[in-house]
């Protein structure tokens, strides 16, 4: 740090590794603005001429020499994290996420600005190399960017090569070790994956296939199965065992529409006693003219008691359906048939949203067999393992074991995104359950190394106490009574601190020593002037919590202050 390059670009420090050259954060002394420099990876002669001017490519500035080495002078991307990085402090990304960098990749690979032609040497995309940044819509990791520019070749340098390892590295969290080595959490990006690491059986995957992959699981169909068509003008099956009523000819197609509607609302109770009731001689119509006619006393005791023998009659079948369906439901929670879940879910009713959850696995060993759950609908209940965020609808239970799972991540993904130290989990409808779980897989977050500690995302409440720092996510705004106490508040209004993101400390640090620790981790590794806070105004803070001693995470949160220890106001730059 303080190193002058080129005369002109001063060194302030460290942005990570990259790749195989270290990326520096730079001032650039002449335009008075920060840029990132790296020492490049080829000779500049063969780079392509800057600025390159694609949407997933840093921008390169140019190319200068220092010392006989050719560095890079890109655009600064502030708030970006690389891929790597990404992963090792979060846990693996979701099939949809993983997707979306994918297309990224493929489109530098096809667009003319990536070096094509220009004698470039073939180098494929590795974890170190792609950035995530925030966009413009405020999601945390939504711009995709690639540090080097990646150009399709076959051999040593083979781009999709390349990018199905990083691929996989991206969803399951570690490099592919050997052939058997099969991904277990890639869902519908599996099979893509096996074919661009050249697994599969058959011609490796071309790049238009693999986009077009990609962009299925990024956009998945909605339509499982194909809808049967319905002839408008057709009847239901029940109009046709129910003659029409005379009507008068100038209220005929009046009567027709009445004619459908009634026979569609009809209850199944009343149209069997009546059938059941009324002589089969005698016409629908017969007896309905008999209703609208003066008769003898008797005729008109007759209709009364057959409607008070119908009323009977339906009261009685409705009991008894009521009864028979109670009997099923009882003896399939007592047997333990039928459960939304299945038995070794234990559940006995269906989740509902917001419910909290806590999960006790089989050995207790964290994200390993199917968990036993326990529902804390208040979600009072101590320290819940996870929260109910999401559903996906299925149109068979099987259809919700194939698509629940990576249908939940691309669900959630956008409260993870804003947590630290989540994951997603689908618990999936048992095929003799799926009605009773309402055709549908919950998504459930869950805390990656330990409970929650309460409501996540919409769930909270405006006012509510942190019980711990698990909860609290990017750009939430605090109201800070004590170290120990913190409140959510609106960012409409006066706040003290706001979240910027999250760190971890190292393993040795102790809860004790953790604060002092915590403010200058969170100062090196998350500034707030990366976020666009006027470094001579605000200050870095940080808070901890006992709960991610007690998992091992050394979890830590990354605030920003006013340094006069003022009030802030707003939602940031």
């Amino acid at each position: 740090m303080g190193r002058l390059v080129a005369g002109r670009y001063l060194l302030l420090r460290p942005l990570g590794s990259g790749g195989p050259g270290r990326a520096w954060l730079a001032h650039d002394q002449r335009l008075g603005c920060e840029v990132a420099l790296k020492a490049a990876r080829a000779d500049p002669r063969n780079l392509p001429p800057p600025p390159y001017d694609h949407p997933h490519l840093v921008t390169v500035h140019d190319v200068v020499e220092h010392e006989d080495v050719p560095w890079t002078v890109m655009e600064y991307v502030a708030g970006a994290v690389d891929l790597r990085e990404l992963v090792a402090r979060r846990g693996p990304r979701a099939p949809a996420d993983c997707a979306r960098i994918g297309l990224a990749v493929l489109s530098v690979l096809d667009a003319p600005a990536a070096g094509h032609g220009r004698g470039v040497p073939h180098r494929g995309v590795a974890p170190a190399g792609i950035l995530l940044a925030p966009d413009r819509g405020g999601a945390p990791y939504g711009r995709i960017l690639l540090l080097d520019h990646v150009v399709a070749g076959s051999g040593e340098g083979d781009a999709l090569l390349a990018l199905g390892r990083t691929l996989y590295y991206a969803v399951e969290g570690r490099e592919p070790s050997d052939d058997r080595d099969v991904p277990v959490r890639a869902g519908a990006l599996g099979p893509l994956l096996e074919r661009l690491l050249g697994r599969a059986p058959g011609p490796r995957v071309t790049v238009a296939e693999a986009e077009a992959e990609l962009a299925w699981i990024v956009t998945p169909q909605t339509e499982t199965y194909a809808r049967p068509r319905t002839d408008p003008g057709s009847q239901p099956p029940w109009s046709a065992a129910r003659p029409s009523v005379p009507r008068p000819a100038t209220s005929a197609s009046t009567s027709a529409s009445a004619s459908t509607s009634a026979s569609a609302s009809a209850s199944a109770s009343t149209s069997a006693s009546a059938s059941a009731t009324a002589p089969s001689s005698v016409p629908a119509s017969a007896s309905a003219d008999r209703r609208t006619t003066t008769a003898s006393p008797a005729g008109h005791r007759r209709p009364r008691l057959r409607a008070l023998r119908a009323a009977l009659a339906g009261g009685l079948g409705l009991a008894l359906a009521l009864g028979g369906v109670w009997y099923a439901l009882a003896d399939r929670a007592a047997d333990g048939a039928g459960t939304p879940y299945g038995d070794a879910v234990g559940l006995v009713a269906p989740l509902e949203d917001g419910d909290c959850v806590r999960a006790r696995r089989p050995g207790g060993t964290r994200f390993t067999g199917t968990p036993r759950l326990t529902v804390d609908p208040a979600c009072r209940g101590g320290a819940p393992d996870g929260q109910v965020m999401a559903f996906v609808p299925a149109s068979s239970a099987e259809e919700a074991r194939r698509q629940g799972p990576a249908r939940c991540e691309e669900r959630t993904r956008e409260v993870r995104d804003r947590l630290a130290g989540v994951r997603s989990m689908a618990v999936v409808p048992a095929e003799d359950g799926f009605e009773t779980a309402l055709r549908r897989t919950a998504c459930v977050v869950v805390g990656a190394d330990g409970p929650l500690y309460g409501p996540l995302g919409r769930h909270r409440e405006p006012g509510s106490v942190f019980a711990d720092t698990a909860t609290m996510q990017r750009r939430d705004c605090l109201d800070v009574r004590s170290t120990r106490e913190a409140r959510l508040v609106s960012c409409s209004g006066r706040y003290d601190s706001q979240v910027l993101g999250f760190t971890r400390l190292a393993p040795g640090v102790t809860l004790a020593e953790a604060p002092a620790a915590a403010d200058t981790a969170c100062a090196r590794q998350v500034p707030p002037r990366d976020y666009g806070f006027d470094p001579s105004l605000y200050e870095s803070g940080s808070r901890t919590a006992a709960g991610a001693w007690k998992s091992g995470s050394h979890l830590v949160v990354c605030t920003v202050q006013r340094q006069n220890g003022g009030t802030m106001e707003g939602n940031g730059p």
